[in-house]
């Protein structure tokens, strides 16, 4: 069938369906909200599993439910709630002439009322006998032809109320999101962390090197940031005496699309007084191994065609230890300068721009060659400064900061370090982003004047952590694109008309 034909065909059925509606405006029992249901699909098929056909009929427990529509076979209608699907039966027979007419006129996608008892077919399935039934939603868009969903990756993502209606797999995501977001939650809560919420307008854009989007509040009269990062307001909460405090929360980064990459994210920061970027790391080994267990029962975490063991102790390298094992042509003595760690990134094909300093040069080369085959968990640490400005110097090598990245399946799931509490050292990279921010980077950091006067008071040793949720969802879910794991993602604008 054309293009055309399917839309002549939609069009019919959509004014078939209005013209249903409109005789029920007319008796004056369009959208009707009297109906309570009692029962949900799944827990009927749970609690009634064992009971056999005889003791049902015996039984003649009465439910009402209310669900959608999602097939209509004769007297048999297949309805879906949140938790499942369960058959309701129309007994042509013996029913009142205007239920069965009543019932007739349904079609699929309907949100129905239903009540009646119990019973079980010959083939084992649970129904409902309807004795009595509402229409309580008309559905005037059909829903897709093929039972298993849509078939169109992009409508998928355009149209996730219909993905939802039709694919049990994406409600599998949903609700196992549901629960990472969850079990991180009671992890850090069993540990004395406080859950707070941050501004998500800021009048400095900070926390984390990232483009942040601009707004302008009329009342105040200036320019406002979207959050790239909670991390300024969470550790002055910790100079408030806060020592332990968390956020999960939404970032908004004015950067590109990717299978990896969307401009609003959700992120969970935490961060701990009193700890350093060693507790950090065996935090989220802990923390990782008991998501897992308790949302997949295992610590043998699939993702495409590799397992990962979250059992056994995390690999941890620097990165330049890193860099030399994925490149082995490389002697160590090749990253130690800048000339020469820039004619390394150009034999390797990675791209540097004038400006970039020699720690900057060396995380894009990790970045270009090695990222990609960090496969099983592994913590990277000891990044240089100049890519770390709110990382603690390392007290035998101020080159790099005490700070790490954890990776999986070859993508970042989490960043974290010792923190800067030291406000002149901090007032010193700031300066150095804000020279960095003038000469074109746009993802570089501003100078935060009350961020400064924050750690003047005192920040206590101190460490944190970003996780991204988004990421760990799908890694948990076995899911290749984050739109899968996003419920509303960000989309390309469609080349046709919207809301036609």
């Amino acid at each position: 069938m054309s293009e055309e034909s399917q839309m002549q065909d939609e069009n019919r059925l959509i004014a078939q369906r209005r013209a249903k509606l409109a005789l029920h405006r007319q008796r004056g029992t369009a959208f009707p909200n009297h109906f309570r249901r009692n029962s949900y699909a799944q827990d009927l098929q749970d609690t009634l599993r064992e009971k056999s056909r005889d003791e049902l009929s015996e039984l003649n427990q009465c439910v009402a439910i209310g669900a959608r529509i999602m097939r209509i076979r004769s007297s048999f209608l297949v309805l879906q709630d949140m938790t499942g699907c369960i058959q309701a039966y129309i007994d042509r027979k013996n029913s009142e002439e205007l239920l069965i007419q009543e019932i007739d006129t349904w079609d699929v996608g309907d949100v129905v009322g239903i009540s009646g008892p119990v019973h079980r077919s010959r083939k084992g399935d649970l129904y409902v006998k309807i004795q009595s039934a509402v229409l309580l939603t008309k559905s005037l868009r059909p829903l897709p032809e093929k039972y298993h969903g849509l078939t169109d990756q992009e409508q998928r993502y355009r149209q996730r109320y219909v993905d939802l209606i039709m694919n049990e797999d994406s409600r599998a995501v949903l609700r196992k999101r549901t629960e990472i977001i969850q079990c991180l939650r009671k992890f850090l809560l069993a540990r004395r962390y406080v859950e707070v919420e941050t501004p998500m307008m800021q009048s400095i854009a900070g926390g984390a090197a990232a483009r942040p989007f601009e707004t302008y509040h009329n009342a105040l009269g200036k320019s406002l940031y979207l959050r790239v990062a909670p991390e300024l307001y969470l550790k002055r909460l910790v100079v408030g005496g806060i020592e332990r405090v968390f956020e999960i929360n939404r970032n908004f980064r004015n950067e590109g699309l990717s299978p990896h990459h969307n401009p609003e994210f959700t992120m969970l920061e935490f961060y701990q007084a009193y700890s350093d970027f060693h507790d950090m790391m065996d935090l989220t080994e802990e923390m990782m191994r008991w998501v897992c267990n308790e949302v997949l029962g295992t610590t043998s975490i699939k993702y495409g065609s590799e397992i990962s063991d979250f059992a056994k102790p995390f690999t941890r390298m620097t990165v330049k230890e890193s860099i030399l094992h994925f490149n082995p042509e490389l002697v160590a003595e090749d990253l130690d300068s800048l000339e020469s760690a820039r004619t390394v990134a150009g034999e390797l094909g990675v791209p540097i721009e004038a400006s970039h300093r020699l720690g900057k040069v060396q995380t894009e080369i990790f970045e270009k060659t090695v990222e990609k085959n960090l496969r099983d968990p592994t913590f990277i640490t000891a990044f240089p400064a100049d890519v770390s400005p709110l990382a603690r110097k390392n007290d035998d090598d101020p080159f790099v900061t005490d700070r790490f990245e954890f990776f999986v399946g070859g993508r970042e799931i989490a960043n974290g370090f010792s923190e800067l509490n030291d406000p002149e050292d901090q007032a010193e990279r700031f300066r150095l982003q804000a020279i960095d921010k003038q000469g074109g980077d746009k993802e570089a950091m501003s100078y935060d004047a009350d961020y400064i006067r924050a750690l003047e008071y005192g920040l206590p040793p101190t460490a944190g952590e970003g996780i991204g949720v988004d990421r760990l969802v799908m890694l948990l879910t076995d899911s290749y694109n984050i739109r899968d794991v996003i419920l509303f993602p960000q989309m390309r604008p469609e080349s046709s008309d919207q809301g036609s």
